[in-house]
């Protein structure tokens, strides 16, 4: 049997990915919400084989692993394997696969967009207008900017090629260090701290990992220009959220553009949506009609190749 436990909000059903995992035997679907509960993923897991996991929310804990032992595979709808332990699940003998680089470019161009967004305050003077008023801010002209990339995969790689595409210039620090690859790009290999200190605009690309959690916090704001812009289009937790809500009230640096936040749903009353100089998305950035049917087949094709004895996009590989 193969489960997908947490289509909320639904992008699975009804879709070709769905018939075509049909094909391959019982498909059960859960379109509401409720896996972000332990006891509640492990009831709609149950004896199923095969999880497609849509949702960073569900999170397959060493708890679900040793509930559902009959789960011998995880196809993730995406990149990022952060919602999943995966040492508990090469422990229980659990495959976990990803669907990498299909988001890339439609998560780059979001970044891209917060990036501009916030540089020439459309949110605030979209705002001012629609009041009757006709303000006269003052903008940033990126042309000539430059521009810091956290993390050269698939996405990083797509963000410093817009970046030169606008004319900034382009620094880029990879997490294996390598400085071919950098080059390789278009972009200046440069320290974590070199990028901080010089970027006029951050952008973030980087795994969350225990490495990398906190990777922006008090210290690094702190190297920050007071006229530097961060995005993020990675995790929430890639930055120490009250050092960034801090940073943000006193204007220690311009603004930011957020699509991934601590808690998702961002909650009503989150002082993040008070302040003026912050643009959010609803950590959509990769939603576009062709990201999801084409991430949504590719998680079926794991299943598919798992199946047949030939997985692909291996996160985790069990030992034999």
């Amino acid at each position: 049997m193969i489960v997908v436990p947490d289509d909320f909000p639904s992008v699975f059903a009804g879709t070709e990915a769905e018939r075509r995992a049909k094909g391959l035997g019982e498909v059960r679907v859960f379109t509401e919400r409720g896996a972000d509960e332990e006891q509640e993923l492990i009831r709609r897991i149950d004896r199923a084989r095969v999880a497609i996991n849509i949702r960073a929310h569900a999170r397959f804990s060493e708890g679900v692993f040793a509930a559902c032992p009959a789960l011998k595979m995880i196809s993730v709808w995406g990149t990022g394997t952060d919602n999943i332990d995966l040492n508990a699940a090469g422990m229980r003998g659990v495959t976990v696969c990803n669907t990498p680089g299909i988001n890339a470019f439609a998560v780059a161009e979001h970044a891209l967009t917060l990036m501009l967004t916030v540089a020439r305050k459309i949110t605030l003077l979209d705002a001012e207008m629609r009041k009757g008023k006709w303000p006269r801010e003052m903008l940033t002209q990126l042309l000539g900017k430059t521009l810091g990339v956290f993390g050269t995969g698939t996405i990083g790689a797509r963000m410093i090629a817009l970046g030169r595409a606008i004319g900034m210039t382009v620094e880029a620090w990879s997490a294996q260090g390598d400085e071919r690859r950098v080059r390789g790009l278009g972009a200046r290999p440069a320290s974590k701290e070199e990028i901080l200190s010089t970027a006029d605009v951050i952008s973030l690309h980087v795994r969350l990992t225990p490495e990398t959690r906190g990777f922006i916090g008090r210290k690094e704001l702190a190297m920050m220009k007071p006229t530097a812009i961060l995005v993020n289009t990675g995790r929430g937790a890639l930055v120490d959220r009250e050092a960034l809500l801090a940073a943000l009230k006193e204007r220690r640096i311009m603004g930011a553009g957020l699509d991934v936040f601590h808690q998702e749903p961002l909650a009503p009353d989150d002082p993040v949506l008070a302040l003026p100089n912050v643009v959010c998305s609803p950590h959509n950035g990769g939603q576009t009609p062709e990201v999801i049917r084409d991430g949504l087949l590719a998680a079926v094709e794991n299943v598919e190749r798992y199946l047949q004895g030939q997985p692909t996009n291996l996160v985790v590989a069990p030992l034999p």
